[in-house]
């Protein structure tokens, strides 16, 4: 039963607009489908009604497979991540369109609140907790920064932040990536049982983008719809429920600051 509950999560229909098709919108599987149905689900039905378009909420089992479904162009719309969106600009021709409002993407290592660790060379020769290996601020930068200091780490990916959260607070491993607004948005009981001990430079944080062949009439109106959440306490109230102070509109060359670390681990996508 719990597994057909979370395959229809996969593919929720929000607003019925029988003059319109649907619009697909997928979402990076940072949490499991159920905390992004319930987080998302009610800014999606917002965005329908104000759009006129049908938006219909996608997620995947895993990052990896996110990656595929949106290089194959699956999805109308994308919420991906800042290194994701730098790949997938190029192939299939993502767009973006808004931003999280006044904010710089941090990642965060985060170890059990009692433990005695205090600093990153306590974790050298230790396995830690990820998301995914191309998971950008939560995997790719804290990772980067560990081999830099010469700290040696064996990466294990448990497939969501969530699950990394879990994990290290079950203790299963020492440590483990995440990123702030998922951990302030994670369970209380497992978020109060952990501290963060590390924490990334900030970056331009994840990318809302349109698919090349959606219309320019529909993505006119679909982003005016994103955006207008700012303009009423209920649209603020939606967004306060995923941390967001606000959404603004972006533009490609928002994510130079990513494409200037030059990360190359999902270049053979490029070439499939």
């Amino acid at each position: 039963m719990k597994g057909i509950l979370l395959s229809l999560l996969f593919s929720i229909t929000l607003v019925p607009h029988a003059q319109a098709r649907d619009i697909t919108f997928g979402i990076v599987p940072q949490q499991s489908a159920i905390t992004l149905a319930n987080n998302w689900g009610p800014i999606l039905e917002y965005v329908s009604q104000q759009s006129g378009h049908n938006i219909v909420f996608r997620t995947a089992k895993d990052i990896p497979e996110f990656e595929g479904r949106v290089l194959t162009g699956e999805y109308d719309i994308a919420y991906m991540n800042p290194y994701h969106y730098t790949v997938f600009h190029q192939k299939p021709g993502y767009k973006a369109f808004v931003k999280q409002k006044d904010k710089r993407i941090h990642g965060i290592l985060v170890v059990k609140k009692a433990t005695s660790i205090s600093s990153l060379e306590a974790l050298d020769g230790k396995r830690l907790a990820f998301p995914s290996p191309a998971a950008f601020a939560a995997s790719v930068v804290p990772r980067a920064a560990l081999k830099n200091q010469g700290i040696s780490i064996t990466p294990q990916y448990v497939s969501s932040h969530d699950s990394v959260y879990l994990n290290v607070a079950r203790e299963f491993f020492i440590a483990g990536g995440g990123i702030e607004r998922t951990f302030n948005n994670t369970d209380a009981e497992v978020s109060e049982q952990l501290r963060v001990l590390w924490k990334t430079p900030g970056y331009t944080p994840h990318a809302f983008a349109f698919h090349p062949d959606l219309d320019a009439k529909t993505a006119a109106a679909i982003k005016a719809a994103f955006i207008s959440l700012n303009d009423s306490e209920k649209g603020r109230a939606l967004l306060d429920n995923i941390s967001f102070k606000g959404i603004e509109s972006a533009q490609d060359e928002d994510w130079d600051d990513v494409r200037a670390l030059n990360i190359t681990l999902l270049q053979h996508l490029l070439s499939e």
